[in-house]
């Protein structure tokens, strides 16, 4: 095989990811550089063609970690705007009929001095304030594979360009460039391949529950104004979710705009139920449908979160580098927020890989020791039983006592349940399960597949090659 010539570039640090996690970790890094009159180079690798590229999402931001991280982000123009000013969680019965929850039963949704902000754009002003401390960003590089040595990690390949479908060079092709470094940072989101790859060699998941996972579907709407109600935050459960915990939220943002979005747990049994219908018919709902009815789609997107929990999340760090974010399972599922647990998850990240450098250390196990001790695990831990109870009693008895755990004992449970049993495993065979039948979409609240898709900005060259790869084909049957 002939053998590829790659740029090569060193850095101090590397991070695969330009999201909360990612950024946060280069900035604190930064920031502790400069205040020890020390240089640290940092490099992240971003695969969308910009930050916040592959980030759709409306988001209620619990400011606690930003406010350690920039304290003055108020002054320095974050895109913090819209407090969230009034909380309402329902439970749907049907398609008409809805019951509130008062919200000293749910207190996991109380969203008192939190933020309705556009993820997207957050983490676009942390990009250009990391850039600000002379933090290089590569957007558009996937890194694609790891380097080793010595059985250690030592850095990232990024993809090659141009490449078509058979795995042959075209004209325009390039090679991925070799990034070294001191310590490799993977901030890569819910899932990301280098962070299974990881896991994997390293057992990180030894002893854990196996990762549970969902899958969330978003939409941004802009309303007529007199629908607006700015600084709303409406959770839901119960319809139409057929025999699975599916949950909901509806943000009222600013400029009259609406973050909405679905989750589907992925432990569900019944292999008719589709996701995405789900979504699209629970819009129907008339307490939901009643701010849409003469509004616009903007955007849509989907995308895998990670829900496991703290029984769940794996040993963070590994020879040469560190899992940070959802790359490791920071999400707080209760109270669906995830942006201030992984951005914590980051700066004791840079707390870790500066106080190693520092005193030439060549191993980062402090950072357990440190993530053990902080507010991010204390909260995590509070919330510890709420998937378990969900995976292992169903959508009725599982809400209730998920609920119990939360109202009543604040978390704080005498015990912690496991959850062993994978989301692929509770899937049962087709023939043995109900058919599910979805309304045709209105093409004015709901939508068919091909329109979301052409909405979420999807664009693949026709000859590039396909990363969806079938690696065991004995697996899928019919």
């Amino acid at each position: 095989m002939e053998e590829i010539q790659r740029e090569s570039m060193e850095y101090d640090v590397i991070i695969v990811g330009a999201g909360p996690s990612g950024l946060s970790a280069a900035i604190k890094l930064k920031q502790m550089a400069v205040e020890n009159q020390s240089e640290i180079s940092i490099c992240i690798v971003e695969k969308g063609s910009e930050v916040g590229a592959h980030i759709l999402s409306g988001n209620v931001i619990d400011p606690k970690a930003l406010n350690e991280l920039i304290p003055d982000w108020k002054e320095k123009g974050a895109p913090l705007k819209t407090e969230v000013n009034k909380d309402s969680v329902r439970y749907l019965l049907s398609e008409s009929l809805t019951i509130p929850a008062p919200l000293m039963i749910v207190p996991t949704f109380k969203n008192h001095g939190n933020y309705i902000i556009s993820l997207g754009n957050l983490c676009r002003w942390l990009a250009e304030y990391a850039e600000s401390l002379e933090i290089d960003i590569f957007a558009g590089f996937p890194a694609s594979e790891i380097i080793y040595e010595n059985d250690r990690v030592i850095g990232v390949i990024t993809g090659d360009m141009g490449i078509d479908s058979e795995g042959e060079k075209k004209p325009g092709y390039e090679p991925g460039v070799e990034l070294r470094a001191k310590f490799t940072v993977l901030a890569e989101g819910c899932r990301g391949h280098l962070g299974k790859e990881i896991i994997n060699k390293y057992n990180l998941d030894e002893g854990k529950d196996p990762q549970h996972y969902g899958i969330g579907f978003k939409e941004v709407w802009d309303l007529k104004p007199e629908l607006h109600e700015e600084g709303l935050v409406i959770h839901t459960l119960g319809w139409p979710s057929k025999g699975t915990v599916s949950g909901s939220y509806f943000y009222h943002g600013e400029n009259n705009q609406a973050y909405i979005g679905y989750v589907v747990p992925l432990d569900y049994e019944n292999p008719h139920l589709s996701p995405y219908d789900e979504f699209q018919q629970w819009k129907h709902q008339s307490s939901i449908s009643k701010y849409l009815k003469e509004g616009k789609r903007v955007s849509y997107g989907a995308r895998a979160l990670i829900k496991g929990g703290l029984q769940s999340r794996p040993k963070m760090n590994f020879p040469g580098g560190l899992l940070i974010g959802d790359n490791a399972g920071t999400l707080n599922f209760p109270r669906i927020k995830g942006t201030h647990t992984a951005m914590k998850s980051g700066m004791i990240a840079a707390e870790t890989i500066f106080s190693s450098i520092q005193s030439s250390k060549t191993d980062l196990e402090e950072y357990e020791e440190k993530f053990t001790s902080s507010w991010v695990n204390s909260e995590l831990y509070k919330a510890r039983n709420w998937n378990p109870f969900l995976h292992k009693f169903g959508p009725y008895l599982g809400v209730l006592l998920a609920g119990i755990d939360q109202f009543i004992f604040r978390g704080k449970l005498p015990f912690t349940l496991r959850a062993p049993e994978p989301d692929h495993a509770c899937l049962k065979e087709a023939n043995k399960m109900s058919k599910i039948s979805y309304p045709k979409p209105d093409g004015i609240i709901s939508f068919d597949k091909l329109s979301s898709v052409f909405l979420s900005n999807t664009n693949h060259a026709e000859d590039q090659p396909c990363h969806l790869i079938l690696k065991d084909e004995s697996i899928p049957y019919h």
